[in-house]
Parts: C-alpha cells; structure tokens; sequence
C-alpha cells in the first residue's frame, strides 16, 4: 500500500487527504461578531453580517496553525499573511486582524469593499484595532495571490467565480498552498468538488458544524489553460448578431438574459413607434444613458449599437445616444469593457464601477435601465431591488425615465410608483414584466 502524499517537511504537516480535528478556538470566541454592520446592505433583524460558515473558516486556520506549530514548520506560522477572497462584510478579516495577523484581501463587489472598510473604520475609531496585523487591498488577480501559503475563500453562487479564482490561486499561490472555501450546506454542491479537482491534486470536505463546511485544497494543478473570459454569439433585437463576453465572477455569463432579451424587444418596438424622442417636460434631448449594473454589457452595448444604427439609417429616437454602463462587480465591469470593444463600440460607452449609482450626484441624468438582482450573496433578498430603484429615483431628474425588467411574481410595480413616480407596463410574458417609470 501506498503510503500518504507528505507535503515537504515544515510545511502543512497533515498528510494530503486528510484535515486536522477543528474546535471552536479563540480566534472566534473572543470575537463578538454582532458588532458588524450589514452597511451599505439592507439592515433587518434576521439578518446578520456573519455567518456559521464564517466561524469555521476560521476555526479551521486555526487547526492548521496549531499543527504547523506542532510540527514546528514556520510555513503556516500565524506571522504569514493570509489571503481572504471574498468577504462580504469582515466577519473573516476583522477577526484575523484583531489577533494580529497580516491579511490580504481581494473582493470582486464594491458594495463589500464599502461595507468591509465601514466596520475596519468602526473597529479603528472604537481601538480594536490598535495591536492589528497590516492590511492589504487588491484586486482578485495575480498580485493578490502570489506566493500565499493560506487562503480563506468564501464560496460564491456562481460556478464559473470559483472555477476562476481555482485557477488564479492553483497558478499564482505557493507550491505548498492551503485553500480553505467554506460554506453553509444549504448552498454546496457536489460540483464546487469537481471544479476545484480540476486544479487541486487534494480535495477534502470537512466535517459539517452548524450547518456549514470546509473544503481543504492542497496540492496546485499549475499551468492548466485560463477558463475566461468566455465569449458568445447571440441575435439582438434590430441589430443582428452580437459578441457577448464574460469573466468567471459576471453574473449570468455570457448568456443573453431572458428578462433582459424581452426588454430589448420592448424598447426596440418603442423606436419602431417614434419613441425617445427627448424629454417631454424639458424639451431636452436625451443624449445619454446609465446600463445600472450591466453585467456582461448587453445592454450598454445594445443602446450603443442602436445609437449608431439610428445615426445610419434607423429611428433618430437614439441618435447621438452615449452610454454609462455600471456594476459593483470588478468582473462585470471588465467584461463590459471586452464586449464594447469587441463590438466596437468602446469609444461610446463608459465603464464605471459604481454600487447602486453612489458616484452619480443627485437628479442629475434623465434615462437609466434596470434589470435589478435580487440576491444579496447567497442570500434571496428582494430589497436589494429596492435599493437600486430607491437609488434611481435620487439620480432621475423629474421627468426621467427609469426601464425596469423584473421576475412578474416579485411585484414591483407598486415600490416602483412610490419610489419613483408613474409607472407603465410596457410588456409581460410568463416570467418577466417591463415597465417604465416617469420621475414624479
């Protein structure tokens, strides 16, 4: 019989395949995690910043510390910094930070990076963290997983961000790197072990606690080829085919989004009609456009398009048309920008990375389209809609338009009429409903 594969000696000292006994340390217990905010997420009772899976992440570094320590190795010595990919609001960090270790870490959504840097400043202002490990921001990429010996990632929705972030650490991290992804059971699959095989020699689930679990990677598959971005043909609307692209980490892909596709058709039909003419009220033409949250950039790159379409030879009812296009996600962004360019439309449209049109001052543009999420994380949460609409009824200028898709089931129109003004149906089918609202 074979014996264990051993990594090098002083390094992670427990044979690969196998994971040392976890119990609730110090690390957490000292720690009162109901002290953080949710911010700029909606707050409620039920809702918490942390979660059990949180814990046992840590926890479970923990473990590993204390063998390193055991077997006198100094490669997993708390002194080593430790990567944190994804953090949605510091329940990994600020732990780490207060009992004195270096962290790195690196968050695809802004609106993490904003609630993350709220609780490190409340932290800070209250001297929690006067005796802290340094802290370092990155972008998820090279930069912040070169040499890394330990990385705590918290498991996305999306099989594609993991497949990615996989292969970034499995190239980038050391040879004797320690991935530890935990989740709550409720959200793991099967099929988080597979894409994670493709780039790990060793992969072991933990033991479940609490509902949650740990997946304990070691051993990198270097040199495998890049999985994004990706890229897809689809047919738009009066337009005809179109490249769609994507990073691991954009939400839907590259695919063409149903509630998406039948908005385009809608508004398609309103410039067939003579609609977008300009701004009733004011007689100003509307020159420009904000995509908010625009994913893999199908519909900056739609209005785009359309713009320079109607320029040749099409209705004039989006001539001239520029086109903000903004997402909290660092990915999307990315990937809006390769779709632009792609469809050669780069020099009209402008990428920002923006959470819920933060950068934009009040009652300052005249036309934005939505097709809003209603996930906060892993977690269904219809008010993350809300806020987004709350938010465009702050940037609309009074009589403003605001093109909304929406899951029929959810019933926005009502929040839609109260956040923002009149609101129309413009189209429905079996799953999705598009409407338009006029800033009161």
């Amino acid at each position: 019989m074979n014996a264990p594969a051993v990594d090098s000696p002083g390094v992670n000292p427990v044979p690969r395949g196998q994971t040392p006994p976890v119990h609730r340390t110090t690390l957490t217990t000292g720690f009162d995690f109901t002290t953080l905010s949710r911010w700029p997420y909606p707050e409620s009772p039920g809702l918490q910043a942390h979660d059990a899976a949180d814990v046992l992440l840590l926890d479970t570094a923990q473990a590993w510390w204390d063998a390193a320590s055991r077997d006198d190795g100094d490669s997993l010595s708390p002194a080593v910094p430790v990567v944190v990919v994804e953090d949605r609001h510091g329940a990994l960090i600020l732990p780490l930070l207060t009992a004195g270790h270096p962290v790195r870490i690196g968050q695809d959504a802004l609106a993490q990076e904003r609630s993350l840097e709220a609780n490190v400043a409340t932290f800070r202002d209250a001297g929690a963290l006067e005796d802290a490990g340094p802290l370092s921001r990155h972008g998820i990429g090279p930069d912040l997983v070169t040499g890394a010996r330990m990385i705590l990632l918290q498991l996305p929705r999306s099989l594609d961000a993991l497949e990615q972030w996989a292969h970034l650490i499995a190239d980038h991290a050391h040879e004797d790197v320690l991935l530890l992804a935990g989740g709550r059971d409720k959200h793991m699959t099967p099929r988080q072990n597979t894409v994670l095989e493709r780039y790990f020699g060793s992969v072991v689930p933990g033991r479940g606690r609490s509902k949650s679990r740990v997946i304990t990677a070691r051993g990198p598959r270097r040199g495998r080829p890049a999985p994004f971005p990706r890229t897809a043909e689809h047919q738009m609307p009066g337009l005809g085919p179109v490249t769609l692209t994507a990073h691991g980490a954009t939400f839907g892909g590259t695919n063409l989004d149903p509630g998406t596709a039948l908005l385009l058709r809608s508004w398609e039909s309103d410039l067939r009609r003579g609609g977008h003419e300009g701004d009733s009220q004011t007689g100003a033409g509307r020159n420009r456009a904000v995509d908010v949250g625009c994913g893999n950039g199908t519909i900056a790159v739609y209005l785009a398009l359309a713009s320079r379409r109607s320029r040749l030879d099409g209705p004039a009812g989006l001539n001239g048309l520029s086109v903000i296009a903004t997402d909290q996600s660092a990915d999307a962004c990315a990937s809006t920008r390769l779709t632009a360019a792609l469809n050669g439309v780069q020099d009209r449209i402008e990428v920002r990375r923006d959470d819920a049109l933060s950068t934009f001052p009040d009652a300052s543009e005249d036309l934005l389209v939505l097709n809003p999420p209603f996930h906060a994380g892993n977690t269904v949460d219809t008010r993350v809609a809300v806020r987004l609409m709350a938010a465009s009824a702050r940037v609309l200028r009074p009589g403003g338009e605001l093109w909304c898709v929406w899951n029929s089931h959810l019933m926005y129109r009502p929040e839609l009429e109260r956040l923002v003004g009149p609101t129309r149906q413009l189209a429905r089918d079996r799953t999705f409903t598009v409407t338009v609202s006029t800033r009161r």
